[in-house]
């Protein structure tokens, strides 16, 4: 049992289901680095199929994900166009400059969305004063923009303009299932235009451990020695990818279920006094609000909810919260995390 019963600091608090448990305690496995794990390339099979690759690659985690992906398209000095907000900007301790040597050109928006003027006015001229422009990435769904939505015709946009100018595409998917579900667009019209792309399994799926790289096979043959380079080989390592394999056959459908109960969440924020949220905003599973007019420090507000059972995630500013909603997360936990807030508010 959590600590705090009802977690919606993350989806990545997710716990590993009974029926999970089951698949991973009776998984088939070998030495993934001799290629013999049968629960492995079980795995890293579904998902090159899922997103229309020629091949995938299991790995420990998806910054691990990213870091391979940057340091194979890129060499030292070029550089990478990234939404501001995105994952390796913030959050993977300077991986980009220390693992590719590549540096980070960002764009401004409110959604996470970027448009193709923008990244046509980013990308630098021919000329050897400037770092060369190299990659793009896209982070779909933008988390720290509130799990919102890259449509199909946004990244065809983007995808179009980094062709014209011979630029690489690298899809940070760690929550495209997500967004699979909410749009309808299927994984695989999602990653085409992408020379990579990655899914996390340990978010919404629910799994314990793990992320698939996947791209074209040279890439893969690339992304192993890159594995190998940076630490995240491993051994008999189906028992976890078994858990992978029943995620994706499981628990992709009911991903809906958490967007339904992100609403509710942010439908019944709507209605405390002095909390501030878009409710229209929730696409997905993430939700994002304020609480500068409440009067109450943000400080104050999470020390308390954790007194009643409830956690939620400061965001980088300094009175937003982040509300993410799983598996592990009932309609009842909606319910008293509203009634915990209120209470902490009325205090």
């Amino acid at each position: 049992m959590s600590v705090f019963p009802v977690d919606l600091s993350s989806d990545t608090q997710t716990r590993p289901t009974a029926d999970m448990r089951k698949a991973m305690a009776n998984a088939e496995v070998g030495d993934e680095q001799k290629r013999e794990d049968p629960s492995v390339n079980r795995l890293q099979d579904s998902v090159a199929e899922l997103t229309g690759k020629q091949a995938a690659l299991f790995l420990p985690s998806g910054t691990m994900c990213n870091m391979i992906g940057h340091a194979i398209h890129c060499r030292p000095g070029d550089e990478i166009i990234v939404e501001e907000s995105t994952h390796p900007v913030h959050f993977e301790g300077g991986g980009p400059a220390v693992h590719s040597r590549a540096q980070l050109r960002t764009l401004s928006t409110q959604t996470g969305v970027f448009t193709p003027e923008q990244l046509e006015a980013a990308i630098r001229p021919n000329d050897p004063h400037f770092p060369n422009t190299r990659l793009v990435c896209v982070e779909n769904t933008h988390n720290i923009r509130g799990g919102r939505i890259w449509s199909l015709e946004a990244v065809q946009a983007v995808a179009d303009c980094a062709g014209k100018h011979g630029l690489l595409l690298h899809l940070d998917g760690a929550r495209l299932m997500n967004a699979v579900v909410a749009s309808g667009t299927s994984a695989a019209d999602y990653c085409r235009p992408f020379d990579s792309c990655w899914i996390d399994l340990s978010k919404g799926l629910g799994c314990p451990v793990g992320a698939v790289i996947a791209g074209s096979k040279e890439f893969i043959d690339q992304a192993w020695r890159y594995k190998h380079l940076f630490g995240g080989a491993m051994r008999q390592a189906g028992i976890i990818a078994a858990a992978g394999v029943h995620a994706l056959q499981h628990h992709v459908d009911r991903l809906a279920e958490d967007h339904v109960k992100a609403r509710a969440l942010a439908m019944g924020l709507a209605e405390i006094k002095g909390i501030t949220i878009d409710v229209n905003a929730v696409e997905t599973n993430i939700v994002l609000f304020d609480t500068v007019d409440t009067g109450v420090g943000r400080s104050t507000i999470l020390t308390r909810l954790l007194e009643h059972g409830v956690r939620f995630s400061p965001l980088m500013e300094s009175t937003r919260l982040r509300a993410v909603t799983h598996l592990d997360i009932s309609h009842d936990g909606v319910e008293r995390a509203l009634s915990a807030l209120q209470t902490v508010l009325a205090q």
